[in-house]
């Protein structure tokens, strides 16, 4: 198909949140066929929502939940590219599902990276003493020890939690889909959850 209408590559674009010339080349390259070349978007977004990982994110959404019984909010910052994608059903859906989530798991940091090295230092000694008591030799004690830090970071970061919705991804797998069907870097900055009685 020589010509693609106009028309076809804004829906496309609408539908997407890719850019302009990404719906007018998936259109081609599928023969103007609407699902076929949002599918190829969705899946050639998903194979490079690691290349987008570098590129700033300066518009975005302070999304703010509170959860029934009103004992409990949130207030998280999601990041993106463009005011565009970030007036979009998908992103902001993705903002409130994160913010749900942040109610529900209670995490204390989104990635590993803000874990303050004290806290991991603690940690590594409760889990050394624990390991000790297994009188395995220390070669095989350091190895528990490193498999259990990861498992508390994946309690205690958010990015690495299981998601609350579909506890079979991470929420990092949420936001790499998103970032696939979106077109756009998309990343958590921050966030803060209250929960009523709390010091």
């Amino acid at each position: 198909m020589a010509d693609i209408p106009a028309t076809l590559v804004k829906d496309l674009r609408e539908k997407t949140g890719a850019g302009m010339m990404d719906c007018k080349k998936a259109l081609k390259e599928c023969d103007g066929d609407f699902e076929k070349a949002a599918k190829y978007l969705r899946e050639k977004g998903i194979a490079s929502a690691a290349k987008r990982s570098g590129r700033q994110t300066k518009e975005g959404v302070v999304f703010s939940y509170i959860h029934p019984g009103n004992k409990i909010g949130v207030m998280v910052e999601v990041n993106c590219e463009t005011d565009f994608v970030a007036r979009t059903d998908d992103f902001l859906a993705l903002a409130k599902d994160i913010a749900m989530h942040i109610a529900a798991s209670n995490p204390g940091y989104v990635t590993r990276d803000e874990v303050p090295a004290d806290v991991v230092e603690a940690e590594r000694d409760v889990l050394r003493g624990q390991a000790k008591e297994s009188g395995k030799p220390e070669a095989v004690i350091e190895k528990m020890i490193e498999g259990r830090i990861n498992k508390f970071y994946e309690q205690i970061c958010l990015l690495e939690q299981p998601f609350i919705k579909d506890m079979n991804q991470t929420v990092e797998d949420l936001l790499k889909s998103v970032i696939g069907k979106l077109g756009e870097n998309i990343q958590v900055r921050r966030f803060v959850r209250y929960q009523l009685g709390e010091e």
